[in-house]
């Protein structure tokens, strides 16, 4: 347990934005928790002055070199499964990832790191409040967070501006109202993100105990991404990374619902700087699924034959070593036996995790069987 209880955050994860990033996304908003937007400003303002180091240490050391391999992308929506896959693809050391330290605190990962991380694990929770998911700063994380301090063009900024929900999912959820500008700087942030990330999990590969670890350099890494919100830019990361490999996840459309709404409330409001109400949570998350739904469907036709794995979480909770193997087998993925041993020991370690349990009432039902009734149709969901 951290000294800090998430829900008595005092400030929230702009503070490590750049001072750019924060005042475009806080500009003209409504903003209700003042006290709280007044101290991630200060925090933010004061932090930013230090930005600049990364910036030439990026120039410097990562802007001109290659990637050995395109990413590989972990897509669905939000409580599909995709942190547990995230976790079990990350036990495999030839992936490197972004971490949480990372997601906060984007521009000081090439430098200040040895400062701030020490201190963000000394006040960060030891899980997560929701799902009692384990959290650490050099842990994995979905980057969306970390793109959203570094890039204003994001869905995320829902989580500060929760008002904004839709706005922001027609912008940026999909791209498919964001401008050319728009779309060019995200796909500028989101390589610097890969590139630090891989930099920074070759750096915690040097202070391991494992010898085949421990020799693990930038070159030698391959990018993981778990990120549900790029579920609705496939062809975009095509066009960016064309030999990129997606695994898709779907899980019961009435369990994702009931998780979501606990999931989305429950973590928002740490974070909000003005509130919403269930009603319009509860439809912008119908909404939003059917947007993630429609954009994915209609964009993974980009995808080229071989690189997409479809895949129920269902499947992978009864058996995760057979589909973990058969992901790596049909995307061609290489060094499953050697990572296999580590994956094995991560699923043990898994299996006297509590989840949490969902009773379906009459409301749920009747609302996932009106707005998602072609996702569960797709993929053989029994009808309640």
């Amino acid at each position: 347990m951290g000294l800090i209880e998430f829900s008595k955050l005092p400030v929230n994860t702009l503070v490590g934005a750049d001072w750019k990033t924060f005042k475009s996304i806080t500009h003209g908003q409504l903003v209700v928790k003042k006290g709280k937007y007044r101290l991630t400003k200060f925090v933010c303002r004061l932090l930013s002055t230090c930005a600049g180091m990364q910036r030439r240490r990026y120039r410097k050391r990562l802007a001109d070199k290659p990637l050995a391999a395109d990413p590989v992308f972990i897509l669905g929506h939000w409580r599909s499964g995709t942190t547990f896959v995230h976790n079990i693809f990350a036990q495999d050391p030839r992936f490197g990832f972004t971490t949480t330290y990372q997601t906060v605190f984007p521009h000081y990962i090439m430098a200040m790191q040895w400062l701030f991380k020490p201190i963000m694990g000394w006040l960060m929770p030891s899980h997560r409040p929701t799902d009692n998911m384990e959290l650490a700063p050099d842990l994995p994380q979905e980057e969306e967070f970390a793109l959203q301090n570094t890039c204003p063009y994001t869905y995320y900024n829902f989580w500060f501006f929760p008002q904004r929900m839709q706005d922001y999912c027609d912008r940026y959820l999909t791209m498919k109202r964001a401008t050319d500008d728009e779309l060019a700087d995200f796909k500028d942030k989101f390589m610097q993100l890969v590139k630090t990330s891989l930099w920074n999990t070759a750096k915690l590969y040097r202070k391991s105990k494992n010898p085949e670890e421990r020799n693990l350099r930038y070159e030698d890494l391959r990018y993981l991404s778990k990120n549900p919100p790029h579920t609705g830019k496939v062809k975009t990361l095509v066009e960016m990374f064309p030999n990129a490999k997606f695994i898709y996840l779907i899980r019961n459309p009435y369990t994702v619902f009931e998780s979501s709404r606990s999931f989305f409330t429950n973590t928002i409001a740490p974070l909000q700087l003005h509130s919403i109400p269930l009603e319009d949570m509860e439809h912008n998350i119908l909404r939003n699924y059917a947007e993630l739904y429609d954009a994915y469907q209609s964009q993974k036709q980009y995808i080229p034959k071989g690189n997409l794995v479809e895949v129920r979480f269902e499947d992978i909770e009864r058996d995760p070593m057979a589909e973990t193997e058969r992901i790596y087998r049909e995307l061609g993925l290489p060094g499953w036996d050697r990572a296999s041993k580590a994956v094995q020991a991560y699923v043990e370690k898994k299996k006297g995790y509590k989840k949490n349990k969902y009773e379906y009432n009459e409301r749920t039902i009747q609302l996932v069987n009106q707005y998602w009734m072609r996702a569960l149709k797709d993929w053989n969901y029994d009808l309640l």
